[in-house]
């Protein structure tokens, strides 16, 4: 992925930084795209996975739809010019302010996570004179298979309506004026590699959805959620997820009606491979058990493999054409914690203090998620001049 250009630049620039290379970032968009065209499938991009602004107006552009699980998600997506009627709410605790934001930006619909939030939404709507459309999360119970920090669709999981709690949901559908019923939301985990899992998924969803026709509750929206992972072992082997196989999963295993529309929400997928952490040795702390590198990213720049245990691809890349002996190192950060700590036993070039350090596959969860703790500074993003890096 790293040229000499890309070296050369890197080495003038004040680390640690954010790289986005945006040439990556549209070919992944632009096969998404066509994938889900060849099904007439739509795509609400997940902005929990990443909101710089250069990401929303390469993913409007494209035009994919918003998921959003905040206030300020729902007002960012409106900001960067995505369509209203293309923009979906979800998240299990809506604040009555963000709510009333969406209910003004005249959002597509509310995905709706418990009996009590259909409760609030249909008066806050009334307030306004408004109706809101609603899709009921429900939780189908079908495992993962990932890690259990990012499983969402088991019934001990905070999110989401469990089964047996739809015959209240229906009551008070009825029983809410305010509210119009347009479909069910399913998301069962992030970072799903075995495609076999969204197979489950789909034998669930086709059971409720029979259990809604029968309820005479016509669906409209079958949103099927998101969840596709990506390589973080090889990410230039593998930068492109295989979208074609993905949907038609969807394709051969779920029954869609004429005129019902197949939803989805996709953040990692679309984004995780266009940005790395780029890093600089500090120090390097040889001992008799452990030779550390001391990096000045850590933690507060990216959390997931604190947080999640997740591997991330490390690389010297100043020592990228060099055939140099390989040195055994925990790679941590600067953060006074024990736990900033990217990988430990790391197979590396022999590395030196200045060293410029790739830490791969950080666009989805990295800068997101960044913090000021020991009042860090928020780094910056650098982002590739597409013309130029075509010819390099």
């Amino acid at each position: 992925m790293f040229s000499p250009a890309h070296i050369a630049r890197f080495n003038n620039l004040e680390t640690p930084f954010y790289y986005y290379d945006l040439n990556l970032l549209q070919q992944t968009l632009n096969a998404c795209k066509d994938a889900a065209a060849e099904y007439n499938y739509h795509v609400h991009y997940a902005l929990k996975a990443n909101f710089n602004p250069k990401v929303l107006q390469a993913v409007q552009a494209v035009g994919f739809g918003a998921d959003c699980v905040s206030g300020n998600e729902v007002l960012a997506a409106v900001e960067h010019g995505f369509e209203n009627n293309k923009i979906v709410f979800a998240g299990v605790g809506k604040s009555d302010r963000e709510i009333n934001a969406a209910l003004d930006a005249n959002i597509y619909c509310f995905n709706v996570e418990s009996v009590q939030e259909l409760e609030v939404i249909n008066e806050l709507a009334a307030a306004k004179g408004k109706t809101a459309r609603v899709a009921i999360r429900i939780n189908p119970n079908v495992d993962a298979h990932t890690h259990h920090y990012i499983t969402t669709g088991l019934e001990e999981n905070k999110f989401g309506i469990n089964t047996w709690q739809l015959d209240d949901v229906i009551g008070t559908l009825k029983a809410c004026p305010n509210l119009e019923f347009t479909g069910i939301h399913f998301h069962v985990g992030s970072q799903i590699t075995n495609l076999d899992v969204f197979k489950k998924l789909c034998t669930r969803v086709n059971e409720l959805h029979d259990w809604f026709d029968q309820q005479q509750m016509p669906i409209k929206v079958l949103n099927v959620g998101g969840g596709l992972g990506v390589d973080y072992y090889n990410p230039d082997t593998n930068a492109l997820a295989d979208f074609k196989s993905y949907f038609k999963i969807f394709k051969d295993n779920l029954t869609v009606k004429a005129g019902q529309e197949v939803h989805f929400e996709l953040g990692r997928v679309l984004v995780a491979q266009c940005a790395s952490l780029i890093s600089r040795v500090l120090y390097v702390k040889n001992g008799q058990k452990k030779n550390f590198l001391i990096l000045d990213a850590g933690m507060t720049e990216l959390i997931r493999p604190m947080l999640y245990q997740a591997y991330h691809h490390l690389q010297n890349i100043s020592k990228q054409s060099e055939q140099s002996a390989t040195v055994n190192y925990d790679v941590v950060g600067p953060i006074c914690e024990s736990t900033d700590c990217f990988r430990t036993d790391v197979a590396l070039p022999e590395s030196f203090r200045g060293d410029l350090i790739a830490i791969r596959t950080a666009g989805a969860y990295g800068e997101v998620m960044a913090s000021g703790y020991n009042l860090r500074t928020r780094v910056q993003s650098i982002y590739s001049e597409q013309e130029q890096l075509q010819s390099i």
